[in-house]
């Protein structure tokens, strides 16, 4: 037996196209899970009981990760203390140097902490590039970290009016995946906020002589549904694409059927982000006791 484990709470990114999604997956497939990365590096810690991330929030192959956040335990030989949270933070990031993924904060927090179930909510991104007419145009530096729908320019105020129908609380079965792997999860969710409005590219200054435009749609819920923030954004393009309307948003709520999404219409994983898991501070109190 080892010393009691000590539970960490971490934050980290990753640019998500190499990946098959965060989730751990079997190691022998070709592309693994960010998860698997991530305990690998954490097995050089040498723990007594192997270290196993529960992560926050799942996103699927391509997507995205400004900060997604996990925990996990550890317990160390007898007589060895506590990791500190700056061992873990310098110790995990020099393991996974050769990946495109950083720890970018530890907090020591209590055994009864779970990243997942004691977050309140999550904010997700998605990056649209408009001005696009083909997809040669897409800078290299944007390409897997936006999506420029065919057509170049879309009807912005059309989408803001259609997003409103969004906020609330609504049973989204239209707007979860067909394939999901939890049918019996309960498909009623709420949306605190939807924004959508202009977002800076990267090299932005570069690109307006070409006249393109980045925009930014933000959704911040306690839970999202397999998908559904891609289907949500597929929906909102296609209203500033016109082949929808606001009110089709309303209705497409109300039929409750993923079937009667519209075809090909969501939207692809690169231009989307995980921004934030948000917690309540007093979680992450550095002085709470371990244990308590």
């Amino acid at each position: 037996m080892g010393s009691a484990p000590a539970r960490y709470l971490v934050f980290f990114q990753y640019f998500g196209t190499k990946y098959s999604g965060v989730m751990q997956t079997s190691n022998d497939q070709s592309v693994v899970g960010v998860q698997n990365y991530l305990e690998k590096a954490a097995q050089n810690l040498k723990p007594i009981v192997p270290i196993k991330f529960h992560i926050s929030s799942r996103t699927d192959t391509g997507v995205h990760a400004l900060c997604n956040s996990a925990h996990f335990d550890v317990e160390r030989e007898p007589g060895k203390p506590a990791f500190n949270e700056k061992e873990l933070l310098y110790g995990l990031n020099y393991h996974l140097r050769a990946e495109p993924i950083r720890i970018l904060n530890v907090c020591r927090v209590a055994n009864s902490f779970h990243a997942r179930f004691s977050a309140l909510s999550r904010t997700y991104v998605y990056r649209l590039l408009m001005g696009c007419t083909h997809h040669s145009q897409i800078p290299v530096f944007e390409r897997d970290l936006c999506w420029a729908p065919a057509g170049g320019s879309l009807n912005v105020p059309a989408m803001q009016d259609a997003a409103q129908f969004l906020l609330g609380t609504h049973d989204f079965s239209t707007f979860r995946s067909l394939n999901s792997e939890t049918p019996l999860r309960s498909p009623v969710r709420t949306i605190l906020q939807v924004d959508i409005r202009p977002s800076p590219g990267f090299l932005s200054h570069h690109y307006e002589h070409r006249r393109l435009e980045f925009w930014e749609l933000k959704f911040r819920g306690r839970s999202f549904l397999y998908r559904q923030v891609r289907r949500m954004v597929g929906s909102l393009v296609a209203v500033g694409q016109g082949k929808l309307t606001p009110r089709h948003i309303k209705e497409l709520l109300e039929i409750k059927d993923p079937r009667a999404f519209p075809a090909n219409a969501m939207a692809p994983p690169s231009g989307l982000f995980l921004k934030s898991v948000e917690y309540d501070e007093a979680d992450l109190d550095p002085t709470v006791a371990p244990g308590e």
